[in-house]
Formats: C-alpha cells, sequence, structure tokens
C-alpha cells in the first residue's frame, strides 16, 4: 500500500497493514469451492478452515508462505514467539500453489465442477477389492481432498507448536510473557468452536447464507493475526487474546442454543431476524476492521512522515548533489 520506500523503515507498510493478506483466505475459498462444486455446504466452511491463500508476513527478511485460515494464525502465532516465520511441512509457494492450478485447470478442462464429485479411486481405474471398505472406494474427490487438507493442517499446526515450546524451552530468560505459548491459540480455536456451533444450530445460514457468513469468518481471522503482527513489530510482551469481533457469534450461539435446549425463547429466532442478525456482524465486522487497518496506516505514516499511496517526499536529485557536497 505504499507507492514510494526512501527509507527501509518505510518499507515496513508493506506488511505491517496487518492481517489483510489473511483476507485472501476468504476470496481463495470461495474460488474453490466454486471450482469443485462444493456449494453452500460443510464441505465449503471446512475449505475455509484448511484452504490455502497467499500470505505474506513482515519478518527479517519478508518471507511468503501458502496456508491456511487455522495454518496462517499458527504461523503467524510462531514468529510472535520465536521471531522467525517458518514454513510448513508442506511447502506453500509450490505444492499449495500445484494443488490450486491443477484443480482449476481441470475444471475448466471438464467443463464444471461435477467432475470431483465422482469417485477417486473408480476414476483412477482401481478395481473394486474386498479389502477396500465401500465408503472408502465411493469417496469424492473433494472428500479426498478434505483428507489432504487435514493432514497438512495438523502437520504444520503440530510442527509450529513444537517449534515454539522447544525455543522456550531452550530460551534461559523469556523476552516475551511467563504465559504458557500454547494460549495464544484459543483466539484462533474459540472462534471455529463457535461458528461450528452457530452454523449446526442455524443450518439457515449454512444453506442459503454462507457466502457473508464466510467473510464475516475471515474477519474474525484477520483481525486476530492483524493484532499479532502488530504485538510482534511493536515487541509488546502481552500477547492480543481478546477479538471483539467474535462476540456477536458467541451471543448468537448461547441465544440458539438455548432455544434448541428449550431453556429461554430465541430473541432472533431461525428465520429473518437470524439472518438480518448475521448481515449485522459482517457490516459490524468491516467497520472493526476497517477502523484497525486504518488506525495502523495513519499511525505510521504520522511516525514516519509519509503519506499512503501516494509520495510525500519525491526523490531530487539536485538536493541530494547539494548534500553531497
Amino acid at each position: 500500500m505504499v507507492a514510494h520506500c526512501s527509507l527501509p523503515d518505510e518499507c515496513l507498510l508493506l506488511n505491517v497493514v496487518p492481517g489483510v493478506d489473511a483476507c485472501n483466505t476468504v476470496l481463495e475459498t470461495l474460488l474453490f469451492a466454486a471450482a469443485m462444486n462444493l456449494g453452500q455446504s460443510w464441505y465449503t466452511v471446512l475449505t475455509l478452515f484448511g484452504s490455502k491463500s497467499l500470505a505474506s508476513e513482515y519478518d527479517r527478511p519478508s518471507t511468503k508462505d501458502i496456508v491456511a485460515t487455522l495454518t496462517f494464525y499458527v504461523q503467524t502465532w510462531d514468529e510472535y514467539y520465536t521471531q522467525t516465520l517458518t514454513l510448513g511441512i508442506v511447502s506453500g509457494p509450490v505444492e499449495g500453489i500445484l494443488t490450486l492450478c491443477i484443480v482449476y485447470a481441470i475444471t475448466g478442462i471438464k467443463g464444471g465442477g461435477s467432475f470431483w464429485q465422482q469417485s477417486m479411486l473408480q476414476t483412477f481405474g482401481v478395481a473394486k477389492h474386498g479389502i477396500i471398505p465401500d465408503y472408502i472406494y465411493d469417496m469424492h474427490f473433494s472428500q479426498w481432498y478434505m483428507v489432504y487438507g487435514g493432514v497438512v493442517l495438523v502437520a504444520n499446526t503440530v510442527q509450529s507448536a513444537l517449534h515454539v515450546l522447544s525455543l522456550r524451552k531452550s530460551s534461559a530468560s523469556h523476552t516475551k510473557n511467563h504465559e504458557s505459548p500454547l494460549l495464544g491459540l484459543l483466539p484462533s480455536f474459540i472462534p471455529w468452536i463457535l461458528t461450528a456451533l452457530y452454523l449446526y444450530l442455524q443450518p439457515i445460514i449454512l444453506e442459503h447464507h454462507l457466502v457473508p457468513f464466510v467473510f464475516y469468518v475471515g474477519l474474525i481471522n484477520a483481525y486476530s493475526v492483524g493484532q499479532i503482527i502488530v504485538a510482534h513489530l511493536t515487541k509488546n510482551p502481552e500477547f492480543p487474546y481478546q477479538n471483539i469481533m467474535a462476540a456477536p457469534l458467541g451471543l448468537a450461539v448461547i441465544d440458539s442454543l438455548g432455544m434448541r435446549l428449550g431453556l429461554w425463547p430465541s430473541v432472533l429466532g431461525d428465520g429473518t431476524y437470524q439472518i438480518a442478525f448475521m448481515f449485522a456482524c459482517l457490516g459490524l465486522g468491516i467497520g472493526i476492521y476497517g477502523s484497525f487497518v486504518f488506525d495502523i496506516i495513519t499511525t505510521i505514516c504520522d511516525y514516519l512522515d509519509i503519506w499512503c499511496l501516494s509520495i510525500k517526499h519525491p526523490y531530487k536529485e539536485e538536493e541530494k548533489t547539494k548534500k553531497g557536497k
């Protein structure tokens, strides 16, 4: 978002705009779900949890990786405690990009996403043997992708967790707070638990309004990632656990759960008001995240005496010559 970098510090603005790259995860999820004909279903939700999007975080030097919403968060959390952005076991810029390119290319060649809704083993010409259970033999390409994504997701998460714990254990003095670094994963896991509960309790959102809800969940993740990036760059010893954007989702789960268990009547119900509430949450998320990004940009620009998207101090060769003399 910077038009000119005349000083090394000014280049920080390229990556400090916090968590903006995390928003790409939502867009990539919708593209992938459309290409594989997943529709408004749990498969799309799982894809959001384990989909891959291009992410770049500030490090020395800046590094790029292909990560999921959870992996994106975990690797940013890893960087906060270790000061190093590590790549996952599966290299995103290689396997991740190739996977997406292959999926999109085959979808285009076959003329639609229905290709992915057929048995993968049968398509590859694997004969049906008694040792292969029917449910495995009949698994679609899309279902096998969930397995593949789940394995990669767990492997990358465990790798980052072990990396953080090993460095914390070997370090004689902790530069960060003395709480267990694993507690830093809660801001990612709690919203996802609430997301699953909400969609289970409100199938109307899952089946008819999943696209705007996916944007809302993506903003929750981007806000958490952004706060960690800011804490990392400012060397804040207090890990940012709070995420106010997840609060409305928690209230909606409580409201729906009470109705399902017969404990109290629902304020929102399961129809028009529930849909309106979901769009209100999206609007609230856009407002909170937008103000967060605006505050970071203006703060950095004021501190470095630069402008965003334009050049405040253009380069003048004659002035440099005079200073040289």
